[in-house]
């Protein structure tokens, strides 16, 4: 009897522990895949450089989601420097969109970057199938003769078979600094 009720104890106890785990946050359900955008980047020598910005918008170019923004401007740099990353700012920071904390990280070194968008928007909601643009917006030398632009993005379906996207390069005719940002891919895997 002793044995029947340690047991009937021990189960117990396992059914009132296992109903108190959460499985760990996700997306919702039905999230229609991960985009990934894969670049290389180029460090810039010079005062005020390095600064980029990767972001998901709708058609309308709306942000839905901020992937990576450089630490300095995120955390507040663009209060010291207006120029850096302007279109980001005032897109996405500006607006409370995003929470700059949340998307900061250190500048890379140079190489391939790669950045994943699991399709959802700020708040962790799966957004709807459709036509999405990516944006990589870049900043270097802040200051007199800079260049802040949205130089690289692309339109992508999301939610249905998998894709690679078409990326709008760098005009030819742009500053040198321009080789900041290179080879720019986007996937999409359902």
């Amino acid at each position: 009897m002793k044995r029947v009720l340690a047991g009937l104890f021990a189960l117990a106890l396992l059914l009132l522990f296992a109903g108190c785990a959460k499985e760990p946050p996700g997306p919702e359900p039905g999230t229609p895949g991960t985009l990934t955008i894969t670049f290389d980047f180029e460090r810039q020598s010079g005062y005020s450089t390095n600064q980029y910005a990767v972001w998901v918008g709708t058609p309308d170019e709306t942000v839905v989601k901020t992937l990576f923004a450089t630490k300095f401007t995120a955390e507040g740099g663009y209060e010291k420097r207006p120029s850096s990353l302007s279109d980001w700012v005032s897109r996405a920071v500006r607006t409370g969109i995003t929470d700059p904390d949340a998307v900061a990280g250190a500048t890379p070194k140079s190489g391939p970057v790669s950045y994943v968008w699991d399709c959802t928007d700020e708040r962790g909601r799966a957004m709807p199938p459709g036509t999405y643009k990516f944006f990589i917006e870049y900043t270097y030398r802040v200051g007199a003769g800079s260049g802040a632009s949205r130089n690289t993005w692309g339109e992508i379906e999301i939610g249905g078979a998998d894709a690679i996207a078409q990326v709008w390069e760098i005009p030819a005719d742009e500053p040198p600094a321009s080789n900041m940002v290179t080879n720019v891919k986007a996937e999409y895997f359902a």
